[in-house]
């Protein structure tokens, strides 16, 4: 674990900002190539960047606080102005809805910008997890005795305190205290690898993929599934179901990019059989 990379004075470059940084820059590069191939002008591919940037983190935050109200409530500064505590998923929506509106308002076609971030998005998030491994911030998964299970005890959200909520974890061990040098799945790792194999198929099938849209709705699915899946072993609380947040959201993305796929197909069969009814 490494929360701090390095620190010259009252200066700290922490690790998961550094990797979040990396993740943007990533996704950025990309964006703006496919920008460029797809014939839109690369001054809108700077502007999304900076509205992902600045919603995203705004929405992570925010989703963050409204999950633990209560400890908002009780340090509203402290938890709103800390450089830890963000959610993904509220990152996401905010950021795609700026995103939405900004391209309504320049006059573009919101689902050809949507493809163009496709794979960018999906190794950009990948990127970012590295960060949450290096932080210890509590995303990392359960015990395992597997070979690369791995020591978050000097993370800023040690095993002693991220299993509490889990009686069937805490039973396990004496006085129901999970020792913080207990191996875990190091699940942002497993993320990182999954994105990474996932942004080269997404990067391959690009050019392929059509009628706009059809590729951020695959984008929808993978990303939907990935986290869907390593939820399972991620050390998060079940809210329905025996379901997280995050896996219900997952669903949510993974339905609504398989029916998108659906409308999009079923127009494009429409349109061809238009056109061989105009040259009949």
């Amino acid at each position: 674990m490494c929360p701090v990379i390095v620190k010259i004075g009252p200066i700290a470059i922490y690790g998961y900002g550094l990797m979040l940084a990396i993740g943007f820059l990533i996704g950025s590069y990309f964006v703006l190539q496919e920008f460029k191939r797809r014939g839109i002008p690369v001054d809108h591919a700077n502007t999304i960047t900076l509205i992902a940037i600045v919603a995203g983190i705004a929405g992570s935050k925010l989703l963050f606080l409204i999950e633990n109200w209560s400890d908002f409530t009780a340090d509203p500064f402290g938890m709103a102005f800390s450089a830890s505590g963000l959610t993904y998923y509220g990152g996401f929506f905010l950021a795609t809805l700026f995103i939405y509106l900004y391209i309504k308002k320049k006059g573009l076609h919101f689902f050809t910008i949507a493809d163009a971030m496709a794979p960018a998005l999906m190794l950009a998030y990948g990127v970012a997890r590295i960060g949450c491994h290096l932080a210890g911030d509590g995303d990392y998964g359960f015990p395992t005795s597997l070979p690369w299970g791995t020591d978050y005890s000097k993370g800023t959200y040690p095993p002693s305190y991220a299993f509490r909520d889990f009686p069937e974890i805490t039973s396990q061990y004496p006085h129901g205290i999970v020792p913080d040098t207990t191996p875990c799945h190091p699940t942002p790792i497993y993320e990182f690898l999954i994105c990474s194999v996932m942004f080269l198929y997404l990067w391959n099938i690009r050019k392929s993929t059509t009628p706009p849209g059809k590729l951020f709705m695959i984008y929808l699915i993978l990303a939907g599934a990935e986290r869907f899946t390593i939820e399972f072993i991620r050390i998060n609380p079940r809210i329905l179901l025996g379901l997280t947040e995050a896996q219900i959201i997952s669903i949510f993305l993974i339905l609504a990019g398989a029916f998108g796929i659906r409308i999009i197909n079923e127009r494009k069969e429409i349109n061809t059989s238009n056109n061989d009814n105009r040259r009949a």
